[in-house]
């Protein structure tokens, strides 16, 4: 068996082939266990940072009867014929809010109006807050449980099965066009790889 000798201020340490393969066992997991910590802090950061970048929207029904579901349908159409050339043109979820904010009460206006012409007694209510929303997955982009800022429609006592979707980026309010999502995990494991 070979083995190192090695002297350091003037005393003698020799290191079997042993050593030198459990030092070399002992870095390795360092190093892994720092880079495993270290995605793990900045994949945390990203899902804590993703909720933040999307505006939801949310349509609550006034009860579960079918008349009540399709009214609801029907609303959720024209908010998202509204809305869709304005959307269009924001750049920034501040941004989304903002015209939101300008839009609140024409928006509740349209609602009302249609409500009064399909004989319904009951009112809409137009407000922007946070709120929680269970998982959802639209085609690859996977949001997570948790409590999002949105724009909540409710119809009557809001208290019927909803609909739901992202206002900020534009998934529901820009036809056809694609969404490209990007993830900033996946982005530095392949800086490692090359």
């Amino acid at each position: 068996m070979t083995s190192i000798k090695i002297s350091q201020g003037g005393k003698n340490c020799i290191i079997t082939p042993w050593g030198i393969f459990f030092m070399k066992k002992f870095s390795i997991t360092f190093i892994l266990l720092s880079i495993i910590i270290l995605l793990v802090a900045v994949g945390a950061n990203f899902t804590s940072k993703t909720k933040t970048e999307y505006l939801r929207i949310h349509v609550r029904a006034n009860s579960n009867q079918a008349v009540d579901q399709n009214v609801k349908y029907e609303l959720k159409d024209k908010i998202v014929d509204y809305l869709t050339p304005y959307i269009a043109n924001v750049n920034t979820k501040s941004g989304a809010i903002s015209l939101l904010n300008d839009k609140k009460s024409t928006l509740q206006n349209i609602c009302n109006a249609y409500l009064v012409a399909k004989g319904f007694t009951y009112k809409a209510k137009v407000s922007i807050k946070q709120e929680y929303f269970p998982t959802r997955i639209y085609d690859d982009l996977t949001l997570d449980a948790g409590y999002y800022d949105a724009i909540i429609v409710e119809l009557g006592k809001g208290e019927g099965d909803n609909w739901w979707c992202v206002v900020y980026p534009p998934l529901c309010f820009v036809e056809n066009a694609p969404v490209k999502y990007r993830s900033k995990l996946l982005e530095i494991i392949n800086k490692f790889k090359n």
